[in-house]
């Protein structure tokens, strides 16, 4: 989850979600994230969708308290421990991923930096992730870009349009692959900077 402000009214919704965490012990804690790994194994999911948001705030409560470091519960089947923080791995794909790598679901940290990832994908990962930058570049145009455009609104709308098709194309064509060589990924589903919503991704 990205860093937000502490006073927004989002900040403070995804607390009052986290109180339920708050009083689970070590090994509740453990278990449920152990259970619902074991629910997310074997599928690609959206960022956005609510047991990955579920997951995302136990989980990250179990990192702030080291419960995989304690071993109170097995590493779910399926699953090996991430470099980064040895939770286990649940790898988190981002328009970011041939700069930063797939991202730790659980630190946030380059759990599989690029040079990592299995050959076979890393071609067509740039590929994207070329496109995908220069869709997601218009929204940082500086004034002379925007002026020489001459309807700077189209071309963010255009831009716009262009990253909810590579975001389809990652969630369909580009992820379910990945699933040979780990449990479960994650995909981030939508670009503040661009105003796309998970909602505007249609699959």
């Amino acid at each position: 989850m990205s860093e937000m402000q502490e006073d927004s009214p989002l900040d403070r919704l995804w607390k009052e979600y986290a109180r339920t965490f708050r009083h689970f012990d070590d090994l509740t804690l453990a278990r449920w994230c152990s259970q619902t790994l074991g629910q997310l194994h074997g599928h690609v999911w959206r960022l956005s969708h609510p047991l990955v948001g579920a997951y995302r705030l136990g989980s990250q409560l179990a990192h702030d308290r080291q419960v995989w470091l304690k071993r109170l519960v097995s590493i779910p089947a399926g699953y090996v421990e991430a470099p980064c923080c040895r939770a286990p791995l649940l790898p988190l794909f981002t328009r970011d991923v041939v700069s930063n790598g797939l991202r730790c679901h659980h630190c946030g940290e380059t759990c599989v930096p690029f040079d990592e990832i299995p050959e076979s994908f890393r071609a067509r990962f740039e590929r994207w992730a070329d496109q995908y930058d220069e869709a997601h570049e218009v929204a940082h145009w500086d004034d002379q870009q925007r002026r020489k455009s001459k309807d700077y609104d189209a071309a963010f709308e255009d831009a716009a349009q262009d990253a909810e098709k590579l975001l389809v194309e990652a969630a369909t064509e580009l992820m379910p692959p990945l699933l040979e060589v780990y449990p479960a990924v994650i995909w981030e589903d939508q670009d503040e900077c661009l105003e796309v919503r998970p909602e505007d991704v249609v699959l």
